[in-house]
């Protein structure tokens, strides 16, 4: 199962700029096999990142204390020989904590795959696609609270 983010909702959000909104992911540690991080719910859920787009990781659930969530280009981060990925990458708080995010906006040239992981634990993280492409927007005019044409949007790389 992946998430992907509905650009509707992000639609009435579009501010005068043509940025959209953070969009949210609600992160928490269950035992599924061992303690595994679950986004929205699904334990190691693979997650489709559109570049370009900040997404706020928020693992401030009390689950999260003593797991502080990153991304790697290598599967498992630092436990399978990688290091953190940084590169628009935020960490606000401490996780388990109230107000800890992890935010993340990645520049066009990101690697297509990144891997989500706890630096303390081996085996709780997941794939984050980052091949998400997104075209054809037309940020079209904003008129008295409506846009005046539709905001047509083709995705690929989405599963």
């Amino acid at each position: 199962m992946t998430i992907n983010r509905n650009l509707a909702k992000f639609a009435p959000s579009i501010n005068t700029s043509g940025k959209a909104a953070v969009a949210t992911i609600t992160v928490t540690v269950v035992s599924s096999g061992g303690n595994k991080f679950a986004m929205d719910g699904t334990a190691q859920q693979t997650v489709s990142l559109s570049k370009g787009i900040t997404y706020r990781f928020d693992n401030s659930d009390s689950s999260n204390s003593g797991h502080p969530l990153a991304f790697s280009t290598t599967s498992n981060g630092s436990h399978g020989g990688g290091s953190a990925f940084t590169t628009g990458v935020t960490t606000v708080g401490t996780a388990g904590n109230t107000g800890a995010y992890v935010e993340v906006t990645l520049e066009q040239d990101a690697p297509a795959t990144l891997y989500y992981y706890c630096t303390v634990h081996s085996g709780m993280g997941g794939i984050a696609n980052t091949d998400v492409a997104i075209s054809g927007w037309n940020r079209g005019t904003w008129n008295e609270g409506a846009w005046n044409s539709p905001l047509p949007v083709t995705l690929t790389g989405v599963s």
